[in-house]
């Protein structure tokens, strides 16, 4: 579905740049859709960063536990 999806915006752009070397396309919307892009992009890098922040929690805690679990095979030697 992904790859449809890529395919079909290819296609769409590829129409709009036609339009462009025509002159039958506003610049206007142009900048309309570069602002959507841009503000899909912000709200995407945001979601990751805080994904991303969970994830390294979720790495701390696991090395404080193999940290807990090694100290206990040192002890059971």
């Amino acid at each position: 579905m992904v790859e449809f999806l890529k395919k079909m915006m290819e296609w769409a752009l590829n129409k709009e740049e036609e339009m462009a070397k025509e002159c039958k396309i506003d610049p206007e919307e142009v900048d309309n859709q570069i602002k959507k892009v841009l503000d899909k992009k912000d709200e995407l890098e945001k979601k990751c960063k805080e994904e991303l922040s969970q994830i390294d929690k979720l790495i701390d805690r696991l090395e404080k536990i193999k940290q807990n679990s090694s100290s206990c095979e040192s002890g059971n030697e």
